[in-house]
């Protein structure tokens, strides 16, 4: 084979890896670093952890359209006593002897230009699991957007449960 036709296909094959390679780094779930690297499996799934529901910590999932993250005093309720040693507690109560809420960086959020409206509370009274729209959360040690919600996403979810598809339901 002529030397330029060996360097053309190496050339070619080095880029389609590279595409390859840029594409499965592009679909893997994003994990936003935070101000405290909080691990829900800990909290949740840990089996000598405090074994937390989801409510517990966003306690507003059920009567708001936002879930809400924790207040600081709800996590120092624990943690005034529970790891005092840790790093990422000490953060914590850094946070809390400042009256300081940490800027926490959302996972799960609509874009603003797609004009949705989503709230949490008819879901969670249909016994919606939490799971089913963001994934294995009570696994996961650093929090990551596992559920890429999409209208169709949603539409489906809505068909298999019987439910409006009215496109006010969702668009108001």
């Amino acid at each position: 084979m002529k030397r330029g036709l060996k360097i053309f296909l190496l050339v070619g094959v080095a880029i389609l890896i590279a595409v390859w390679l840029a594409w499965r780094a592009a679909s893997q779930p994003v994990a936003p670093d935070q101000p405290i690297a909080y691990n829900h499996w800990q909290h949740i799934s840990k089996p000598d952890g405090p074994q937390l529901d989801c409510d517990f910590c966003h306690e507003y999932a059920d009567k708001s359209a936002h879930a809400t993250i924790p207040n600081i005093t709800t996590c120092m309720g624990c943690h005034e006593a529970v790891k005092t040693d840790s790093p990422e507690v000490q953060k914590l109560a850094a946070y809390a002897q400042r009256q300081e809420q940490p800027k926490w960086v959302r996972v799960y959020f609509f874009d603003p230009e797609a004009d949705v409206f989503f709230s949490h509370k008819p879901h969670v009274k249909a016994n919606i699991a939490c799971t089913d729209c963001h994934g294995n959360v009570p696994q996961l040690q650093k929090m990551r957007r596992e559920v890429k919600h999409t209208m169709g996403w949603c539409i489906e979810c809505h068909r298999q449960r019987k439910v409006s598809i009215d496109c006010y339901v969702c668009h108001r």
